[in-house]
């Protein structure tokens, strides 16, 4: 059994004029590969902010290698969990290789540069999520699926144990969707990362994920395997709408169709 990373007992958490998370419990292995879904507002971009400890809980304990989160300075908690959010804006036209460099902040010293380590662990972030190719180009002129690959390099440099990334596939094609589908099984099965990633297609949840969390008004509906969780009652419980349900012809996993 492979040991716990990141524990959230009893969470919740409340903006001074709404509560979003009520009274979530999870245990995050180390090498799991798991989808966040639920309809908008439910509390999903929330939950990864208190699990990547940017968020404190109102209530409850988040525990990260058996010792609470909130004892972990930033650079320290960086080392090991890496966040990609769903949008990256700049003011200034950074290269591919100054964003992943960012990455590198956690082991930088007061006022230094990067080394020449630093330097070798962004090119290999980079060769890792295939943009090495256009490491000089500004961020700016990168297509959406470039961006997105380069702001995965950008959390690989930090060599965390856990990835946490917030709808990285919205905004792209379906040739892009694919590539970062097959890069972050990459990431989880070749270097063992624990990925939890925030979805709305519920195809590429079932395709990619081992395990599904549904989220409805910041409360969790139904945690467990895509077989188990994503039913099409427990999905018009959670969405409310109907859904026909196939299975992949390649993976036997479920496929889902809006009922019209």
């Amino acid at each position: 059994m492979n040991p716990i990373l990141l524990n959230l007992q009893n969470v919740s958490f409340a903006y001074p004029d709404r509560s979003v998370l009520d009274q979530i419990s999870l245990e995050l292995p180390a090498g799991a590969f798991w989808g966040l879904l639920g309809p908008n507002g439910s509390g999903k971009t929330t939950l990864l902010r208190v699990m990547g400890g940017t968020l404190r809980p109102s209530r409850g304990e988040v525990d990260l290698l058996g010792r609470p989160l909130s004892e972990y300075r930033s650079r320290e908690r960086a080392k090991t969990i890496a966040m990609v959010p769903q949008d990256f804006d700049v003011a200034f036209p950074f290269t591919a290789l100054e964003v992943v460099l960012m990455g590198r902040w956690p082991y930088l010293k007061a006022l230094s540069w990067e080394s020449a380590e630093d330097l070798k662990a962004a090119r290999e972030a980079m060769a890792a999520t295939d943009c090495l190719s256009f490491a000089e180009r500004p961020i700016t002129e990168l297509s959406g699926g470039e961006k997105e690959r380069v702001l995965i390099a950008r959390a690989l440099a930090q060599n965390p144990q856990i990835l946490l990334l917030d709808e990285p596939i919205t905004h792209l094609d379906l040739k892009h969707q694919l590539q970062i589908h097959e890069l972050l099984l990459k990431l989880n099965r070749e270097r063992g990362i624990a990925l939890v990633v925030v979805l709305h297609d519920l195809n590429f949840a079932t395709l990619a994920c081992e395990r599904i969390l549904l989220l409805k008004e910041g409360k969790l509906v139904k945690s467990g395997g895509p077989d188990e969780v994503m039913t099409p009652e427990t999905l018009r419980e959670v969405f409310g709408v109907e859904v026909l349900l196939d299975r992949h012809p390649k993976t036997g996993r479920p496929f889902y169709l809006p009922r019209l």
